[in-house]
């Protein structure tokens, strides 16, 4: 009987430890899931950003959920999820956010933990693409090329990507 006991507690363990996670205790592994970013996350989410990926507001979605975990709130015509440590072109990233289709375009977004001009030059240095102020005020969006945009968002930044819907087949203008 005291060899079974080791043997049953190898096994219940586990299977315990799937119940309290079913049972309402993701917490724990939400937090993990937050702690470290997705190895595919500076190529997707560094790309699209730039506008240099298509866009698809059900696919960011998904990708976010699935590696950040449910969206911590709705508004603004956004998702927005927490991404614990993540980075960006050696910036923190705080955020992700992603349009909800109720807009006419589709859009991804980040915030990060710098002023606009640090934020430009860091992608500056990391991959080329320069974001040029759009004017000569106090705070000026900052616009690149292939269209990702830089605004200020309190004493961070905001960039993002948005581009308007593709309509649906047969539907004319």
């Amino acid at each position: 009987m005291r060899a079974a006991a080791p043997r049953l507690a190898a096994f219940l363990l586990p299977a315990l430890l799937w119940v309290s996670i079913l049972a309402g205790a993701p917490g724990a592994v939400l937090a993990q899931k937050q702690d470290k970013q997705p190895s595919t996350f500076s190529s997707v989410i560094g790309s699209a950003l730039l506008c240099r990926s298509q866009l698809g507001n059900a696919y960011f979605h998904d990708y976010f959920k699935t590696f950040f975990g449910p969206a911590y709130k709705h508004e603004g015509g956004a998702y927005w999820f927490r991404t614990g440590e993540a980075t960006l072109w050696g910036v923190p990233v705080s955020e992700v956010l992603v349009g909800d289709d109720s807009s006419e375009r589709m859009f991804v977004a980040a915030v990060a933990e710098v002023p606009p001009d640090q934020l430009e030059q860091a992608i500056a240095t990391a991959t080329g693409v320069r974001h040029l102020a759009a004017d000569a005020s106090n705070y000026p969006l900052r616009v690149s090329n292939p269209g990702s945009t830089i605004a200020y968002y309190n004493t961070k930044s905001k960039i993002y990507c948005a581009k308007f819907k593709p309509l649906a087949p047969g539907r004319n203008p």
